[in-house]
């Protein structure tokens, strides 16, 4: 594409101090430029290492112009290639699965490599390049990897940037949490109807809950929806949210002091009951970041008394970390700093989202559909540690088809996939030249546009 300088921007692209231009999420000629100089130039979440726990096993991760292979190669190596026989170009694999006989084997003219990328067979070798045609001639080439916290990082350019360097704001952060060792429960991919950066927007703040998820805010909720105006508006939750911003586009919001998890509901009654039915608000809304397990270990503290100087969030505490040590189950260190982030979010630059509960996470990872600036691929992970007695298992897609069926998606998600497309319908409109945002709680949008601009611009 012919480049466009910077300072001579359409201001449909600008990013400005206290909004974005819509032009950044509809133009097609603003998404070419993201592929031809972000997604090809930045770490990126490729895989998890559950996807590929066997010598042998692959999978393949679409972004752009760009097709990769992830390959265990053996119990402590991963690589991975880019998607293409250098013979005739023929893709090499498909979604995922394991190589038989740990050889990658060419289908249209049977060429063959070891795992590790090692040319082993040129059918008719003579008839190529006057017979002198040498193995690392057609070697498969190679992207760098790095594997962090259970994740397969991939840079699909030349000349990558360090990644020691990249993951630094977040690393610490994320370790704490123990999100290495988590391990596949479910897995899902859907299309969605709108640009990529919309999505991953929608889940860079805590403000949206009132009004999408009114079942988890019901006190803000009833005011948003109700009629009396001259009402004092109640204390929404997002007001204890703690934001901050980090190099490199990454970021995070905490949950506060005051989050369901650490026993604090706004309602009167049986403190064991009423924080046992708002955390499974979560189980049956989501089914990922707290799980039917934990909520059982609220209720079993059902008549016990809470000592004096703990509380009930405390006592909570104290027994998942003692029933994950008699199960030898890995947890988050026990640390007040790291506990905060539970009902928080960690955003790792530019597409992915971890948000930790307890010795659970849910993962939101979004990319670019192709190259249509009005769809995206939108995938959920739920993840949990496990005792030590049972065998993780091997992470598979369910590939849904209908954000809204109550079948492929529960409440929350279908939910927010409502408001996703229609985001999107609206940056189409004559109306919508920019979109505003809070200078506090959505400054994490800011500044992953910020960094995209680092990267697109000349």
């Amino acid at each position: 594409m012919n480049k466009i300088a910077s300072d001579n921007w359409p201001e449909s692209w600008k990013t400005l101090e206290h909004g974005i231009r819509s032009g950044r999420y509809t133009d097609p000629e603003f998404a070419r430029l993201e592929h031809e100089r972000l997604w090809s130039n930045t770490w990126q979440a490729a895989a998890r290492l559950d996807e590929i726990p066997e010598t042998g096993d692959y999978t393949v991760y679409d972004i752009g112009h760009h097709s990769i292979m992830v390959v265990r190669v053996d119990e402590n190596t991963v690589k991975a290639y880019h998607n293409a026989c250098p013979h005739r170009g023929t893709a090499l694999a498909e979604d995922a699965g394991s190589f038989e006989k740990c050889r990658i084997i060419c289908p249209f003219h049977g060429w063959r490599w070891d795992l590790a990328g090692k040319n082993q067979y040129v059918l008719e070798r003579q008839q190529f390049r006057d017979g002198k045609l040498k193995d690392e001639d057609v070697a498969l080439k190679e992207v760098p990897v790095e594997i962090w916290a259970g994740f397969v990082f991939i840079y699909p350019g030349k000349n990558p940037s360090s990644f020691a360097d990249f993951i630094a704001p977040v690393k610490q952060l994320t370790e704490d949490l123990a999100i290495g060792d988590m391990h596949h429960y479910w897995w899902k991919s859907v299309e969605v109807p709108a640009n990529w950066k919309v999505a991953v927007e929608a889940f860079l703040e805590g403000y949206h809950v009132p009004a999408t998820h009114p079942q988890l805010e019901k006190e803000g909720a009833d005011f948003i929806f109700g009629d009396d105006v001259a009402t004092p508006p109640p204390h929404y939750s997002h007001l204890d949210h703690l934001y901050e911003t980090f190099e490199h586009g990454h970021g995070r919001f905490l949950g506060g002091e005051k989050t369901p998890m650490a026993g604090h509901v706004r309602v009167e009654g049986d403190p064991v009951d009423l924080m046992a039915d708002r955390l499974n608000l979560l189980v049956e809304g989501m089914d990922a970041m707290v799980l039917a397990e934990d909520v059982a270990l609220v209720r079993s503290l059902k008549g016990k008394p809470i000592p004096e100087g703990s509380s009930l969030g405390a006592e909570y505490m104290k027994a998942l970390y003692e029933t994950a040590a008699k199960q030898q189950r890995p947890m988050p260190k026990p640390e007040p700093q790291v506990l905060a982030q539970w009902g928080g979010e960690i955003f790792i630059f530019p597409n992915l989202m971890i948000l930790p509960q307890a010795g659970n996470t849910m993962i939101y990872r979004v990319r670019p559909n192709g190259f249509d600036p009005n769809s995206c691929i939108f995938e959920i992970y739920s993840t949990k540690t496990l005792p030590a007695a049972e065998k993780p298992k091997r992470a598979e897609v369910q590939k849904m088809t209908d954000v809204h069926d109550p079948a492929q998606f529960l409440q929350i998600p279908r939910q927010d996939f409502a408001n996703i497309p229609r985001i999107q319908k609206g940056l189409h409109t004559q109306g919508a030249k920019q979109i505003w945002l809070a200078d506090y709680y959505e400054k994490i949008i800011l500044n992953m546009h910020q960094e995209i601009d680092r990267y697109i611009k000349d």
